[in-house]
């Protein structure tokens, strides 16, 4: 009875790392991002190494996705009030790309969105949950990875941008 219990004990203790153990070949905040092809859904492709000199926003996305429908405002505002500090780019991981381009002009989203159709990047970002948003700086690196939706243009939200990527950003309503 006692080895059971303590057999138990020891796979509620992992359970937590277990579920955490992160995707295929994702990448952890302190590394850099790997090279990857971006397949624009609004212009021209791109690869993760164009958007370095520059802070980096990625926000991973569905249009079936409830939470990433309602941040979807917030983080478009985001963008365009700060995209002289860093950039903003979306990966939807839908697998109809018409329907990502719907949702794209449906919310009038103003910032680059690609397309993720093999789970490359989704597993590389570590997107087991969406909405996913990561902080990366200006030489490629994660910084921060942020799960579930949020207000992204609130003062709160700026300001720990602000701290992630040592910028003072001034708030802007």
């Amino acid at each position: 009875m006692r080895a059971t219990l303590l057999k138990l004990l020891l796979v509620v203790a992992l359970l937590p790392t277990l579920a955490y153990a992160g995707t295929p070949g994702e990448v952890m905040p302190g590394q850099p991002l790997r090279a990857a092809v971006l397949h624009s859904l609004t212009g021209k492709d791109k690869q993760f190494s164009d958007y370095r000199g520059k802070p980096l926003i990625i926000n991973v996305w569905a249009s079936w996705c409830g939470p990433c429908r309602a941040e979807m405002g917030s983080l478009n505002r985001l963008a365009q009030r700060y995209k002289k500090q860093f950039t903003v780019i979306g990966i939807s991981t839908d697998d109809d790309a018409l329907a990502a381009k719907h949702f794209i002009k449906q919310y009038k989203v103003g910032f680059e969105n690609y397309i993720d159709s093999n789970v490359f990047l989704e597993n590389m970002l570590g997107a087991d949950t969406i909405p996913l948003t990561i902080l990366v700086d200006a030489e490629g690196r994660v910084l921060e990875k942020a799960r579930g939706a949020y207000e992204w243009d609130s003062p709160e939200t700026i300001d720990a941008i602000g701290q992630v990527f040592k910028l003072k950003l001034k708030h802007k309503r």
